[in-house]
């Protein structure tokens, strides 16, 4: 089978590169993707590797790259990014790559602290002229402060000997003027009133426009205040109170004419500052434009050296050290595809020594490697995300690409939610290039975007569901008219409420062509009708889909040569299942065409059909069962004997399941411990059945005889014993639970339906019931809020909630009958792959 279906054969080789030709051959084979190298020193420390100082270097010039791209992000510049991936350049081209690095980031950080300083300048300049403008007014009022700090105080008489109180009283008062954080001022107040006891005088203005601080470039709201007291003590309380709450001081002259003089100072200054700090941003932009061109270029180049030489580490050096020496999983197909662009990558390093690429013989497990698409990739994911298969095991991926979105569809079956969610795939992946390009950091998104072609599958099936179960957003189409007729006069339709037509009669014995005759839109039985409808059709999916599970274990079986499993697991399984929950199915379809109105046996009419359900547990329990009137509990003539044959061979399997394995291992055991061992060498030495001749991807010999990791080789018997104990057990309490399991696609199917109705007939039908022109304003509101609730509720909600009872019907119910999960993937050395990881750590 192809690796579609398992995983790749993969071998063990030896690669032996030049020194001076091992970079250029590894950068080939990164862009190749398809080798898995594997570390040979993992006992030397990452600091000690030969080529540290190579990745040292690279993660400088990473360090100086994300400091560009930071700036360039900062000021809203666009980087170009052409999608192309440029070649890994060689390393001597490193060293021109540190040097234009290094002139960029000193170039810019340069450029930056002149910003900073001009900004710095700029807005100390600006608080001043702030603080000139708005202290204007409080000098004014300086008289009216000078009284009210010493009128109180002063002596009647004494004040009125002195009338030029008010000119030598306002010079005795001091003051301080600055600036402080708007949110950090009623704090301010409170410090200096409680510090200075009252004997300070505060105003303050807020200063309307915002200002840029210049460390980050945020904008900050402040205030002007200034400070009057009286004496040197005061001073410096109110100063360290200041520096305190970071308020920032500048010097405000007394005089009038001092500070109109020194605001047209500061004006001038400011104009300009505004020139340089243009023409300094000017420069800055240019150098960041510049850089923004080749910034997604310089990030690809360096990644991939650095991965180069991580990849280097991981190589020997021979006694030589001229050689270095690597070992590596490959696919075994793709082996000459390695082999020629090893050949490349020695005919660019101008090497004359070709690479040596040799195949080993080992006992280790492979890695899975299964080759997915665009298209398979989602649903490979969705395995892998339950476990990796083993090496070589079966795949579940291709069979889930049909049976995942049809079991989705059967709890989903909507015709017109269905085909929301088909367009929305569609859409998808119509615009798959252009929406890949955009790269956003978005979880929820990317995980929609990633399964697009899941969601427009089960978009697609669901619209098939809903048209069998002829439901569009809880209504019936009548695309090929009902097959069943109305046979009374009008008056009796019209007076009576409910009416019951007879299938004898009123039915023209025609099934409906496709899906569900319309008429059950209207009665008052639908639910009862489909209940039992769906209740059936999901056991019988849920049997079909678990015997076709063992039937895939199988083929695990007969690839691994384990006949052991084949005559002890398989074919006790199959029996089991066959027997009891099979035969189940086919009583559910023999009671469909046996029992009809239009039998004329009257113990095969509607009434006399017997319960599935009783009849599976009367059977299981071998209980005997009398006719009782005309009606037989039985279906056909000899139903009671074949059932308790059935059981009986069904019991049986059991211990044929706990039993069999064990017994037949302990045997071939004893066997081998009496024959004498005949150490029969080949040519080579090598002696034979160490090494399994057709192992050509080189997996261990258990695998290859005991399947998929199932080999006993080196197991107590007492474990293999528990071991199979385990699995009988839980194969048959688990054909019992995983069948019942299957009615979640009953339930599901029938709570999306009536969730269906309810949103239609208490909301969207009140709209549909008014008339007028205030009805189509009512309308046009109650159909957005209808619509609102079924995106937002039927699709999105529901379909995330049958999306994972899907999922855990494929990983439960479904794998565990033949998948074990217990290998690990393939991680090839791929630039492709290193660059999406680093693209979408560098987002985040």
């Amino acid at each position: 089978m192809g690796s579609l279906f398992r995983s790749e054969e993969m071998t063990l080789c030896q690669l032996f590169l030049q020194s001076e030709a091992a970079y250029a051959c590894v950068s080939e084979l990164g862009e190749l993707g398809l080798v898995q190298f594997r570390d040979l020193n993992p006992d030397v420390n990452a600091f000690q590797r030969k080529f540290v100082n190579e990745v040292r270097r690279c993660d400088e010039m990473e360090r100086k790259l994300r400091y560009l791209e930071k700036e360039i992000k900062k000021d809203g510049i666009p980087m170009l990014d052409t999608g192309e991936s440029p070649e890994a350049p060689q390393p001597r081209e490193m060293i021109d790559l540190e040097a234009t690095f290094e002139k960029l980031e000193n170039e810019l950080r340069e450029v930056n602290q002149n910003a900073e300083a001009l900004k710095r300048n700029f807005l100390e300049l600006t608080e001043l002229k702030h603080i000139l403008r708005k202290t204007q007014v409080f000098f004014d009022e300086s008289i009216y402060i000078s009284m009210l700090f010493f009128l109180p105080i002063l002596p009647k008489k004494r004040y009125e000997r002195f009338p030029d109180f008010n000119s030598n009283y306002s010079r005795q008062l001091s003051f301080v003027a600055g600036v402080i954080l708007r949110e950090r001022l009623p704090a301010f107040e409170r410090m200096l009133w409680r510090a200075c006891r009252g004997n300070v005088f505060l105003r303050q203005a807020v200063i309307d426009s915002a200002l840029e601080d210049p460390s980050n470039g945020d904008k900050v709201y402040k205030s002007v205040f200034i400070i009057f007291f009286q004496g040197d003590q005061l001073k410096t309380r109110v100063k360290k109170i200041c520096e305190g709450f970071r308020a920032t001081l500048y010097p405000c002259p007394e005089a009038p004419t001092d500070r109109r003089e020194m605001a047209m100072g500061v004006m001038t200054r400011i104009e300009d500052l505004n020139t340089v700090l243009g023409q300094t941003q000017d420069h800055r932009h240019r150098v960041l434009v510049a850089a923004a061109k080749n910034l997604k270029n310089w990030f690809v180049k360096v990644r991939k050296i650095k991965a180069i030489y991580h990849t280097l580490n991981l190589f020997n050096l021979d006694v030589t050290q001229k050689c270095l020496i690597a070992e590596c999983w490959v696919p075994l197909l793709d082996i000459e595809t390695i082999q020629i662009a090893l050949r490349r990558g020695t005919e660019r390093s101008g090497s004359s020594v070709p690479p040596i690429l040799n195949r080993m013989e080992t006992f280790e497990d492979p890695p899975t490697y299964n080759r997915t698409n665009k298209f398979t990739n989602a649903f490979q994911a969705l395995i892998n995300a339950y476990g990796v298969a083993s090496y070589r095991e079966m795949n579940p991926a291709p069979y889930t690409i049909i049976t995942f979105p049809f079991l989705f569809a059967v709890m989903f079956g909507d015709l017109g939610h269905g085909a929301i969610m088909a367009l929305f795939g569609l859409w998808m992946v119509l615009k798959e290039k252009p929406l890949a390009a955009k790269k956003t950091d978005n979880e929820i998104w990317n995980i929609f975007f990633g399964g697009r072609y899941i969601i427009f599958l089960m978009g697609v099936f669901s619209m098939y569901t809903g048209f069998v179960y002829n439901d569009i957003f809880s209504k019936s189409l009548n695309v090929f008219g009902s097959t069943w007729s109305i046979n009374y006069n009008t008056s009796t339709v019209m007076t009576n409420k409910a009416l019951q037509l007879d299938p004898a009669s009123d039915y023209d014995g025609t099934p409906y062509p496709i899906g569900l005759d319309p008429v059950w839109q209207v009665s008052d039985n639908k639910i009862i009708f489909l209940n039992a409808y769906k209740m059936k059709i999901s056991i019988i999916f849920g049997v079909v889909h678990m015997l076709f599970g063992v039937f895939v274990g199988l083929f695990n079986h007969r690839y691994f040569k384990n006949k052991l499993a084949i005559y002890c697991e398989f074919i006790p399984q199959v029996i089991f299942l066959v027997f009891l929950f099979s035969y189940m199915t086919i009583l559910m379809f023999i009671k469909w065409v046996k029992y009809s109105a239009t039998n004329e046996e009257p113990r095969f009419q509607p009434g006399c059909a017997p319960s599935i359900l009783i009849t599976f547990i009367n059977m299981v329990l071998f209980k005997s069962v009398e006719q009782t009137g005309e009606c037989s509990p039985f279906m056909f003539a000899g139903q009671q004997g074949l059932q308790k044959f059935l059981v009986i061979i069904a019991l049986i399997c059991v211990p044929w399941m706990l039993l069999a394995k064990p017994i037949m291992i302990m045997r071939s055991r004893k066997e081998a411990a009496h024959q004498p061992i005949a150490p029969y060498s080949n040519e080579n030495g090598d002696a034979e059945g160490a090494l399994n001749p057709n192992n050509a991807a080189g997996a261990p010999a258990a695998q290859q005889g005991g399947g998929a990791g199932h080999g006993h080789d080196n197991e107590e018997m007492s474990e293999i014993f528990i071991h199979q104990g385990i699995h009988t057990i839980e194969y048959v309490l688990g054909s019992v639970s995983h069948t019942a399991s299957y009615l979640r696609l009953w339930a599901l199917s029938l709570a999306h339906a009536q969730l269906a109705e309810v949103l239609w007939n208490m909301v969207l039908k009140n709209g549909l019931s008014q008339g007028g022109w205030i009805g189509g304003i009512a309308l046009w509101a109650i159909f957005g809020f209808w619509a609102v609730l079924t995106v937002g509720i039927l699709v999105l909600m529901e379909g995330l909630s049958a999306f994972l009872h899907t999922l855990r019907l494929h990983w439960v119910e479904f794998q565990s009958k033949f998948y074990s999960g217990l290998g690990y993937a393939f991680q090839p050395f791929s630039f492709e792959l290193m660059l999406e990881t680093s693209s979408s750590s560098t987002e985040e």
